[in-house]
């Protein structure tokens, strides 16, 4: 039964809000790119290559470009190229940050397992997305041999862990579902054409579900579920981080104005998320009104120790950590850097009641 709580989170936006929007839109497109702030001084212009952890990408995903269309990357002397990856826990992903190619999204069970990295930015310590299922699913029970979302790398992936924990709560596992891959662009797609019964979806396209296709609904939200799970934070390679502090101190300052110019200035930054996520304006309006209600997005460094401790036990309750290599906080987080790159971008702040 889903509650009246998550319903009510992932309800449709008013039309006069998405007219607004629309509006605001046109004006500011009609004016030309959005003005880039002032850029210091810089002896040089680092070139640094940022991964996303998902193509396209959801509005959750966009800081980096955000910081980088509105110059706030190159403020700090980062020149950044930006790659999109098929999950956070796909092999290319994983690959690109442990030989140094670049700073993409890592989590606890990758450094546990013996990855040479560690957590530097918490981009959004809580989780966005719904459990979206179709029409006949009314219980977790009832996804005992459905099909459901690996995306995102598959075994092991974001979809896959999120189907498990969910299937968790009926006394199932994963050998009690089908779960298929696909590339995290078919999440949506593969709900709506009957190919999936049950998907990990971000607020824009638990939208769009239930514009399209309204049987589709919410069987629980995954911060409800997990309240204390730590959904997405980027990290870097030790090698990267003894040889280059500095610069991956001055991406990390970047990326936390960028997250705090989100929550302030939502006319500059909701066209760049229309126009890298390739959904609908009214979309996203949508989950941007919902990731900052729900404080998803850091204001600070989104590191908390209760947070990364909980997500560590939760990876060896499943057998993903072995107990017996159970790394500490400051083994996952660079928590110095952190406070340094905080430190830099004028201290702890709170914004509209969020404080991460």
């Amino acid at each position: 039964m889903i509650h009246e709580a998550i319903r009510s989170r992932f309800m449709f936006a008013g039309r006069a809000a998405f007219m607004m929007f629309v509006a605001l839109s046109w004006i500011i497109s009609g004016a030309g790119p959005v003005a880039a702030q002032t850029k210091a001084p810089c002896k040089e212009m680092r070139k640094v290559k940022l991964g996303i952890s998902v193509s396209p990408p959801n509005v959750v995903h966009t800081p980096i470009y955000v910081a980088r269309s509105l110059g706030i990357f190159a403020k700090h002397c980062i020149d950044a190229e930006i790659v999109e990856f098929e999950g956070g826990a796909s092999a290319a992903n994983l690959a690109s940050v442990v030989q140094g190619q670049a700073l993409a999204t890592i989590n606890t069970v990758a450094i546990a397992q013996g990855l040479k990295a560690k957590q530097f930015w918490g981009m959004a310590p809580r989780l966005p997305q719904a459990y979206m299922v179709s029409e006949e699913i009314k219980t977790a029970a009832d996804l005992k041999g459905k099909r459901l979302s690996a995306t995102g790398g598959g075994v092991g992936g974001f979809n896959w862990v999120m189907g498990r924990e969910v299937l968790k709560t009926a006394g199932l596992t994963v050998e009690d579902a089908q779960f298929v891959s696909s590339a995290t662009a078919g999440r949506l797609p593969g709900l709506l054409a009957g190919q999936l019964n049950g998907v990990a979806l971000h607020p824009e396209d638990v939208y769009l579900a239930q514009q399209k296709k309204p049987g589709l609904h919410v069987l629980v939200g995954l911060a409800e579920l997990m309240p204390k799970y730590f959904f997405n934070a980027y990290g870097a390679a030790e090698s990267i981080l003894a040889k280059d502090r500095a610069m991956v101190r001055n991406v990390a300052t970047a990326l936390i104005e960028a997250n705090r110019t989100i929550y302030n200035q939502k006319e500059k930054v909701l066209p760049i998320m229309v126009e890298r996520t390739k959904k609908p304006p009214d979309a996203v309006n949508f989950s941007y009104d919902y990731l900052v209600k729900n404080c998803v997005w850091s204001v600070n460094t989104g590191f908390s120790n209760d947070r990364t401790e909980w997500s560590i036990d939760n990876g060896i309750e499943n057998g993903d950590i072995q107990a017996d290599k159970k790394p500490t906080y400051d083994q996952v987080v660079d928590v110095k850097l952190g406070e340094e790159a905080l430190k830099a971008a004028g201290g702890p702040t709170k914004i509209k009641g969020c404080a991460d």
